[in-house]
């Protein structure tokens, strides 16, 4: 049974001093849960401060991005050797503020996806429609491609290190989000590209969150749908008495099932 995950990408958001408290927040209420899994991926700045609160605990940690290459010259960029060194499991990939706004092609997250792998990081990998590719019915088309380039080249060995999330992007920090049934109609789709792509079993264990605009109102019918995973947090994961409640909703899904 695949085990739903809870993630909060933290941006570029809080201070040393908030992001310890967050952490800690988080660390007191569900450093021992078993029923979910809970990651945080703060910013680089603060990777180390956190990751000390969250040692030994079940809460894993990930980074927010990498640069394609172990290391080199590449000024104001943080290499997965980096990241694993700072005790990172984790690393978000695509998510469609890099695609959108910093202009992140399909091929260069492909690069990064393999690195990360080859280095022994997990990754979190996104996905998502821009409003006017929904409206002109292409969501799947779209989702298809992201998937087929940017996972092109793994093994099915490989692919069972990557959770896939689904993030529409006119749902990312509008307050709009797809209904429980729209997230799994995209959800089945992604699992079934999962499954031409790499085969049944892996298309099976595939953990595929949900992303954009989760909350504490809305996270408990997202993560009840039969092919939602977990969801990756947003603004929501900055405030641990909502994303305390987001994590709450899971173990009651997880208990139910």
């Amino acid at each position: 049974m695949r085990k739903l995950f809870v993630a909060g990408n933290w941006k570029m958001f809080t201070t040393l001093s908030s992001a310890r408290q967050l952490a800690q927040g988080i660390v007191d209420g569900f450093g021992e849960n078993e029923k979910v899994l809970v990651g945080v991926f703060p910013p680089f700045p603060y990777l180390l401060a956190v990751a000390e609160i969250v040692r030994g605990k079940t809460i894993v940690l990930g980074g927010q991005n990498l640069y394609p290459a172990a290391e080199g010259a590449f000024t104001g960029e943080v290499s997965p050797t980096m990241l694993l060194d700072c005790g990172c499991q984790y690393v978000i990939l695509g998510h469609s503020e890099r695609r959108h706004k910093i202009g992140e092609s399909d091929a260069f997250i492909n690069q990064k996806v393999h690195t990360a792998l080859n280095a022994g990081l997990k990754v979190i990998f996104c996905i998502g429609e821009k409003l006017e590719e929904r409206d002109a019915q292409k969501t799947n088309q779209v989702l298809e491609r992201q998937l087929t380039t940017g996972l092109a080249g793994l093994t099915q060995e490989q692919v069972a290190s990557v959770v896939i999330a689904y993030e529409p992007v006119w749902a990312i920090g509008t307050g709009k989000n797809a209904t429980p049934e729209e997230a799994e109609q995209a959800h089945t789709f992604i699992r079934g590209q999962i499954g031409q792509m790499f085969g049944s079993a892996n298309a099976e264990s595939v953990v595929i969150q949900y992303g954009g605009s989760v909350n504490p109102n809305n996270a408990e019918s997202l993560l009840a749908q039969p092919n939602v995973d977990g969801v990756l947090v947003g603004g929501a994961s900055l405030k641990v008495d909502q994303f305390s409640a987001i994590i709450e909703a899971g173990m009651r899904v997880a208990s139910a099932s």
